[in-house]
This record gives C-alpha cells, structure tokens and sequence, in this order.
C-alpha cells in the first residue's frame, strides 16, 4: 500500500467516525438553532457564550465540502443548517458584509467588518455552490457581494494588498487586530493567505474576469511581498507600505501557504505563475521539514531564538497536506515520509480519544492544554477535516488519472 493509499484509509475513518460526528452531534445549538459558541476543552458545553462568523464559516465549509465529497445526506443536512445559521445570524442588512459575533439568539455583540471573517464566509459559501450547483443561486449571489464589499472597502490602491478591518459600517477602525495575540498591524500574512484561499474557491463556480485579476494579484504580492526572498518564510505582520513589522516564524502558515498558492495558481492556469509559485511553494515545504520534532509533531513558531515547542491541532493537519502535494510534485520520499510521520503523531497524541475531535493543543510532551477549547471563535472543524478530505480527493484523482 503507498503513502496515498494508507492515509486515505485513516482519513476517511477519522472524517467519518470521529470529526464529523463530533461536531453533529455534540454543536448543534438544539434551543437558538445553527451551531454553539463554545464547548470547553473537558467537552463541556458554554452556555452563552457568543457565536463566532469565522466559526460559522468554518462548519459551513466543512459539512459542505463533505456532502459534496462523501455524499452523505447526513452531512449534506448539516451543512443545510450551518448555511440558514450564517445567512440567519450574521448576515448584517444594513452595511452588509458580516458580523464578527452575535449573542446565542443571534443579536449582535462585536459587529466590526474583520476582512478574515468576510473571506472565510465567502469561501465557505462558494463551497456550499460547489456542494449545490444550480439549487444554491442565493448563496453564490451572497459570496459575489461578499467580494465587492472587500474590493470596494479592503483594497490598499496604493501598495496594494487589504487593510485588515473596518467598524459595521466600513469606516476606520482604530484597533484591527484579529485577535489578543496578534499585532495591531493594518495588514498580515494570515488575512491574505485566507481572502486568496476564498478567492481560488468562488473561482471555481464563478470564473470572472475582474476575480481572475484580483486573484493574481494576490498570488503575486504573496510571491514579492509576503515571502521573504532570503529566508524562503512568510511574514506574518506588515505596514501599510509592506515593511515587516514582526519576525514570528509561523510554522502552520508556512505549510498551508505552500499548498494553498500552489492550488490557486492551478485554478488560474498560467503555466508561468505556475512554475513561480511551485518553486517557492516547494522551497516553503522543504523549510516545514526542519520544523519537525522526532515524534513527527509540527512546532508551533519561532520568533528569533526562541521556539515554540508547542504543537497545536491546525499546522498538523495543514502539515499532512503540505507535505503531501510536495511529494505529488516532486517524487521526494522525504515528504511522504514527513507526512505519514505527522499523521501517526496526530492519532497517537492530537486525536482525543475519549472525548472526541482533536485537542486544541499539546505540550512537547504530548500533554494537552485542556484549558482550550474544543469549539469555540478559533477551535474549528476546518483544518482537520479539510486535511482528510484533501487526501481523499488527492486519492481519488489518482486512481481515475
């Protein structure tokens, strides 16, 4: 059995009888509709605790993506619920575009325009279309509007790229962090990374023109802005100007940047922004290698000298996949090997077995942070699913090419 093989049969396992079921069974919010806010790291749920956007997004992508992959009706239901949820709750009639939180009831607690949050909802409702074809023209009408609102808010038309965030009514916002954790830059690797993934996405069921263009742009600004050209690394923190203001490695983003760019100059099919982006996108991948512990676990981050030897759930999954288009580019045993090596060592130590879905985190070694969340504004389905699902479909494509 090859290494597409042996990971597609734990994949649809781990999709199947353990993500999936996890989040249909245990999030659904049975009293206010859609999805909870918050379920603790001891599986406990939060009672409420805001609903997130970017959450939302998320489980829309995922359950859509599923029912279109698996074609379960099952998951097909569920991301029928996660759709009325998003369009229900957060859907802001106003200003448009979309809230960052509401109350469980759907009354809106922080209503400030992040553009991550504007994207994930564009990406995952391009996949609901993909997911629905003609059945879903309500959703493709929503994601196109989502599009306009970012390009005629967000664009940066002097050094190019988007500006992070806005308050509802898309006017300035004095803080635009994503999050506690980040910097208060106007942009950063993480926005771009996820505006060009929902770009690639409603390419796909919508092949315009104008799309095309910005999603060039995109690909172009990650190859001459945001990778630094002598480290080989992204950015993660910019000024208006592109300067870098931060010199956090993310180990996570690296990996999904290399497979995400490599994906999006596909969709476009210019053989020459294609062989660019492959080469910085392998580069990326071969530096992902040294950021592997012996356990086949995903470091964190680096900033200078210091290392984050914590290994959070998302870069193992983005991991599995960046490593494995690696390898379906180049041939290169050292990337199949790295990403069976990371599969094993998120079902022997991420995977909770006893209460389901994987831990948020673990310590070196391999205790987890049960003080994380196992739902909540950034504990998702997206990353661990998505990475079975990619390896399905990688799987799939091999056997009918």
């Amino acid at each position: 059995m090859d290494t597409l093989d042996a990971l597609a049969d734990g994949a649809r396992t781990e999709l199947t009888d353990h993500i999936l079921p996890y989040w249909a069974n245990r999030a659904v919010d049975v009293e206010h509709g859609g999805f909870v806010g918050r379920i603790d790291g001891h599986d406990r749920l939060v009672r409420g605790a805001p609903k997130g956007s970017v959450l939302n997004a998320r489980i829309l992508w995922t359950f859509a993506s599923a029912c279109r992959v698996l074609d379960t009706d099952r998951w097909c239901d569920e991301a029928d619920r996660a759709y009325e949820a998003l369009r229900d709750a957060f859907r802001d009639p106003v200003h448009g575009g979309v809230y960052w939180s509401v109350a469980p009831d759907g009354t809106p607690v922080d209503p400030k325009k992040q553009v991550y949050a504007q994207a994930f909802t564009v990406y995952a409702l391009a996949e609901h279309v993909r997911q629905q074809g003609d059945d879903a023209a309500e959703a493709l009408a929503w994601a196109q509007g989502l599009y306009r609102r970012i390009e005629e808010h967000a664009v940066d038309s002097v050094h190019g790229g988007y500006i992070e965030a806005f308050a509802r009514d898309w006017t300035p916002l004095a803080d635009v962090r994503l999050s506690e954790k980040d910097a208060d830059a106007p942009k950063s690797m993480n926005t771009h990374l996820h505006v060009l993934e929902a770009y690639t996405t409603l390419y796909r069921v919508w092949p315009d023109a104008g799309l095309a263009a910005r999603l060039r742009a995109l690909i172009e600004l990650f190859l001459d802005r945001v990778i630094d050209a002598e480290t080989g690394h992204l950015g993660c923190f910019f000024g208006m100007d592109w300067a870098p203001v931060s010199t956090v490695v993310s180990y996570g983003h690296d990996i999904e940047a290399s497979w995400l760019l490599d994906e999006a100059a596909a969709v476009l099919g210019d053989p020459s922004l294609t062989d660019r982006v492959r080469e910085a996108s392998l580069r990326i991948a071969r530096l992902t290698l040294d950021a592997l512990d012996a356990d086949g676990g995903v470091f964190n981050e680096r900033d200078g000298g210091h290392l984050d030897t914590d290994k959070h759930w998302w870069p193992q999954a983005e991991a599995v996949v960046g490593f494995l288009n690696a390898f379906e580019r180049t041939g290169d045993a050292a990337f199949a090997e790295a990403a069976t090596q990371t599969w094993r060592f998120i079902q022997s130590t991420v995977v909770d077995r006893e209460g389901g879905e994987w831990f948020f985190r673990v310590a070196r070694d391999g205790t987890p942070y049960r003080e994380e969340d196992k739902v909540g504004p950034w504990k998702c389905p997206y990353h661990n699913a998505r990475a079975c699902l990619e390896i399905l479909e990688r799987a799939d494509a091999s056997v009918t090419a």
